[in-house]
């Protein structure tokens, strides 16, 4: 037995030996190319120690390289993990539409990788849209005193048809009075544009610029907006010197109504993502990078109030404008006053809280075939509840020539149905 024993010096270099085999290993992730025969060693050592009393060395020396083995082992699953997330995450995106679009250039998987830089969702949302918003300035004709002036505005606005079709605000274009429009766009190119449609009372316009192969927004629904959940603003805010910020927020409320110059504005998002000057009519953005709002106003007496028009209300118009050229609203055929305004200047009581009430009915039109007449009070069409003229005009945007409707009226006090045929356009 004395001659099986080893020397302390032996003991220590079979096992510094064995602890370099296995760092070795590690590096090269070949655990099943170590040398086993070092460990029949290791048992005659660990009988060694025993019997001499040095209980403590076998304790530590064999779970040094079990602490050794754990460390490669959890460095190694740390480092694939690192590697494959990125993978995961953006492979999620991908297939969740937040990545590109059809007609725009993508901010893909391999930008991200070559950057070797963390990036969140605001950052995908606004590469991507960024070269759908564009910069629009106009020149107008003012009247001041007895002089006319030329004044210069600048606004924003989204692509949203390869073919040069651009939604934008209607204060933007002046409500139509701009003489000099031009679309300033992502890459430095400059084009003048023309007005095919615009509405003060929507605050919405589509222009159009001679171009082709554009890259083009997504449009999301509004209709699916819930409180609370990121929204993403790009304009211009104080000018082209600033042309495409970025700001981000919540979605702050829905359906609100704001009134600014004299204008009533309704069923408008709020939200706290930054918009100023020069934001109008650029896109609001939802995390997916589609657009679910076009920015239109700011009330400057409060800080975090920011508005966007859903763009849903938009949607059928930008469908007609692009398949046809213009847009063509379709008539009820009827004068009519809000409730409350016909009992306060005739100063009488009727029996419906709101609506619109009907002082004349065009002959042979959509209102007067249904059986609409003089007196009865128009609570509803279809769905949407209607409080006053300008909440008429703007549900007829969602109807088209051949459309049909079902009228709630209110008759000598009885509630009845109509079903209005949308047969003439203006």
């Amino acid at each position: 037995m004395d001659e099986e024993r080893r020397n302390p010096e032996e003991i220590m270099e079979i096992i510094e030996g064995i602890d370099m085999q296995v760092e070795e290993a590690s590096e090269d992730k070949a655990y099943e190319e170590i040398d086993q025969s070092p460990l029949e060693e290791v048992e005659e050592v660990s009988e060694y120690v025993y019997e001499e009393g040095r209980e403590s060395k076998k304790e530590n020396r064999p779970k040094k390289n079990r602490i050794i083995s754990y460390i490669v082992v959890a460095l190694i699953a740390s480092l694939i993990g690192g590697i494959i997330s990125p993978f995961i995450v953006l492979k999620y995106m991908e297939e969740n539409n937040m990545l590109g679009s059809q007609n725009s250039p993508t901010f893909g998987i391999s930008d991200v990788l070559e950057s070797g830089e963390k990036i969140d969702a605001i950052t995908i949302v606004a590469q991507d849209a960024m070269n759908s918003v564009v910069g629009i300035t106009t020149r107008s004709l003012r009247q001041i005193g007895f002089f006319q002036q030329e004044v210069g505005g600048v606004g924003s606005g989204v692509i949203v048809d390869s073919n040069g079709y651009i939604l934008t605000n209607s204060h933007v274009i002046d409500n139509g009075n701009a003489k000099n429009i031009r679309v300033l766009f992502d890459n430095g190119d400059e084009k003048e544009a023309k007005v095919l449609w615009y509405d003060a009372l929507l605050d919405l316009a589509i222009i159009k610029v001679d171009a082709k192969n554009l890259p083009v927004a997504k449009l999301g629904d509004s209709d699916k907006l819930l409180v609370g959940e990121p929204a993403i603003a790009i304009g211009n805010p104080l000018g082209l010197e600033f042309q495409s910020t970025v700001t981000s927020g919540i979605i702050s409320g829905l359906h609100r109504t704001i009134n600014v110059e004299g204008n009533v504005i309704e069923d408008l998002i709020q939200t706290d993502a930054s918009i100023n000057q020069g934001n109008s009519g650029g896109p609001l953005l939802n995390s997916k990078g589609e657009v679910v709002g076009i920015n239109t106003a700011k009330i400057s007496s409060a800080e975090g109030l920011g508005f966007a028009i859903p763009i849903n209300t938009v949607k059928p118009i930008l469908e007609q404008v692009i398949e046809t050229g213009t847009y063509k609203t379709v008539v009820v055929g009827i004068t009519g006053v809000e409730v409350e305004l016909y009992e306060r200047r005739l100063g009488v009581d009727i029996s419906a809280d709101q609506g619109v009430v009907v002082l004349e009915v065009v002959q042979n039109s959509p209102a007067y075939n249904a059986g609409l007449r003089v007196g009865d009070v128009i609570a509803k069409i279809d769905d949407k509840d209607i409080e006053n003229m300008s909440q008429l005009k703007k549900a007829l945007y969602s109807y088209k020539q051949g459309d049909k409707a079902k009228l709630t009226i209110i008759r000598n006090g009885t509630e009845e149905i109509l079903e209005i045929e949308f047969t003439q356009v203006r």
